[in-house]
């Protein structure tokens, strides 16, 4: 069974969909077969897989059980569109509504080595659907009050969906993301999570560059647009699986880094 990775905040902007796509390349470059699901209707990761805006199906005739998840595969990707605000709401009045994506997700899980999953950046029906379908979930927030602040309610929302959905879903860790870490504010925030998550905080920090922008744009991947830059990433991969025990892909991460990014390169 794939490791499924739910990836979420409270808060749009707080680079979850870069984070989604920077690992699916990442884990791709180590030999692994990966797949990304963008549950949020805004599509924006879909369209950082440069997916056809006129795909179909999507993620919305998955969960209305119109087509098997596995047709709905885009390349890498599960992509979404508009429609998936409307299959929400639909949701709210089905039976089993929560499980719904869990059970459309069942033979890919069979197939795949890791499922990424861009949650919305609210803590809807969707984002629940997520959590219900997740062996794990990561936080990512940036290093601003009102992330700070919806960390709390993301935590609350995956804390719910662990006692009462899927007891078997790990919070696998924290990421500050785009932080600027020569700010005091930053180096506060970073503070405050090493406080309140304590090892479940990713040592690793995704710092602020425009290349991120300038990469979703043009629809590449960090690592084939700017490869300095996406060190960042190559050390949260490492640190992922690391928690996810897959300890044999270390020396494999190691020779790809080493590949990608010269000792004394800076981004």
């Amino acid at each position: 069974m794939s490791a499924t990775i739910a990836i979420l905040s409270q808060k749009g902007g707080t680079g979850k969909t870069t984070m989604v796509r920077s690992l699916t390349d990442v884990f791709e470059r180590l030999g692994l077969d990966v797949l990304a699901i963008d549950a949020d209707p805004q599509g924006n990761l879909s369209d950082y897989f440069d997916t056809d805006p006129g795909a179909s199906p999507t993620l919305t005739e998955v969960l209305q059980g119109q087509v098997r998840a596995a047709e709905a595969v885009h390349g890498r990707v599960i992509p979404a569109n508009l429609t998936l605000a409307e299959e929400e709401l639909m949701l709210a009045g089905k039976i089993g509504r929560e499980a719904t994506l869990r059970n459309a997700l069942r033979d890919l899980k069979r197939e795949k080595d890791i499922i990424l999953i861009d949650c919305p950046p609210t803590l809807g029906l969707l984002t629940v659907n997520a959590l219900c379908a997740a062996t794990h979930a990561i936080l990512s927030t940036e290093a601003q009050y009102f992330s700070l602040q919806g960390m709390a309610q993301a935590m609350e929302v995956l804390d719910l969906a662990r006692d009462s959905l899927n007891p078997e879903l790990e919070l696998l860790g924290v990421c500050l993301n785009i932080a600027n870490m020569r700010t005091r504010h930053a180096r506060q925030t970073l503070e405050a999570l090493q406080e309140r998550f304590g090892p479940k905080l990713f040592r690793t920090v995704i710092r602020q560059s425009i290349a991120y922008a300038e990469s979703a744009e043009r629809a590449v991947p960090i690592l084939s647009y700017r490869p300095a830059r996406g060190a960042d990433y190559l050390s949260l991969g490492s640190e992922i699986l690391r928690r996810l025990g897959l300890h044999e892909l270390l020396a494999t991460l190691d020779e790809v880094s080493a590949e990608l990014v010269p000792a004394g390169a800076t981004g």
